[in-house]
Order: structure tokens, then sequence, then C-alpha cells
């Protein structure tokens, strides 16, 4: 298990600790730590707060990911998903929350807003070269392998 520290900012207080909501879930839950409800509208974005910073361990990343009941039922997803949180950040965790949505969506203190993953990174060494390994595939992409 890996042990990740986590501070409480002040905005943050009676905010629940992010939790799995199942025994196998991999994502935590985070919550929106606004201190009114936010409406947002279709197509609008917002930059809705969490209350906490994480300290993520060397060699992990979290992961900021939607949750798929809000966007299903609420067209809200988050924008630049997975947003990456590195392990060298300090500060608040913040969730991109965008209303892809015919309604509005009122998010509301303490509501789940996405999901965190806590997963580990591979660092590699580019080796630049005169040539690549040719394969099957090739240069083939976005969609070339067919329909399913």
């Amino acid at each position: 298990m890996v042990r990740v520290k986590v501070k409480r900012l002040p905005h943050g207080e009676g905010i629940e600790l992010p939790t799995y909501a199942t025994e196998d879930a991999a994502g935590l839950d985070l919550r929106a730590a606004v201190e009114t409800p936010l409406l947002l509208k279709p197509m609008e974005r917002a930059l809705i707060p969490t209350g906490f910073i994480f300290e993520i361990p060397k060699g992990y990343e979290g992961q900021v990911r939607p949750r798929s009941g809000l966007a299903l039922k609420k067209g809200i997803t988050v924008l630049n998903s997975p947003g990456t949180i590195d392990a060298d950040y300090r500060g608040e965790v913040k969730v991109i929350l965008i209303n892809l949505g015919q309604e509005e969506v009122v998010i509301n203190r303490g509501d789940r807003i996405a999901q965190l993953v806590i997963a580990p990174v591979s660092r590699v060494e580019l080796v630049e070269v005169e040539e690549v390994q040719s394969t099957s595939r090739g240069e083939g992409g976005f969609g070339s392998t067919g329909e399913r």
C-alpha cells in the first residue's frame, strides 16, 4: 500500500477526506470545496477547489479522472482528463469541470466531482536514432485498424 500525505486547507474544513467508494475502487472520490453553490451552464467550465494538498510520493502521480455517473446523468466531465498531479506539486488539487450536457448543473459543497487515481510512473531515457523498427501496422493510426 502506498502512503500519501494529505493537508487540509482552511476552506476544506468539513469536507470529507477523499475515500474509495468500494473495496475494489481504483479512484478516491474528490469533493467540491466551493463556499457557495456554483451554477455550471451548458458548455461552461469552472475550476473547482478540493480543499486538499496531496504529497504524492516520488515515482508516482495522481490522475484526476471524471466520475462516470456525473458524465452519464448530467454531462459533467473533467476537461483535461486525465489531469496529472506530479509528485513534486504542492499546491491545492483543483478540478476543471465542464458541462457538456443540455441542462444547468449546480455543484454544491461536498459533491463528489472527480476521482483521484494514484499510479506508478515509468521514466524513460530517449535515444535519438536514424531509423525505427518497422511493424505490420506501420504508420496506420486514427482508426486504421478498422471498425469493430
